[in-house]
């Protein structure tokens, strides 16, 4: 089973974006997520750092 990069809460999922050099050369580059594994009521999910913090404050 191969996992992908999404959060299960919200559906976020990796973004594309450029890396810039000294001399302003943009190469295209990927951002994950911050998945984290996490057990809410006896069920394992990956949800990101963010729905975690949004849960931790309600």
């Amino acid at each position: 089973m191969i996992m992908s990069r999404v959060c299960e809460k919200c559906g976020r999922g990796t973004k594309s974006s450029q890396s810039r050099s000294h001399s302003n050369i943009a190469s295209k580059r990927t951002q994950q997520i911050n998945l984290q594994n996490v057990t809410i009521d006896g069920k394992k999910t990956r949800i990101c750092a963010a729905c975690i913090k949004s849960a931790n404050k309600k």
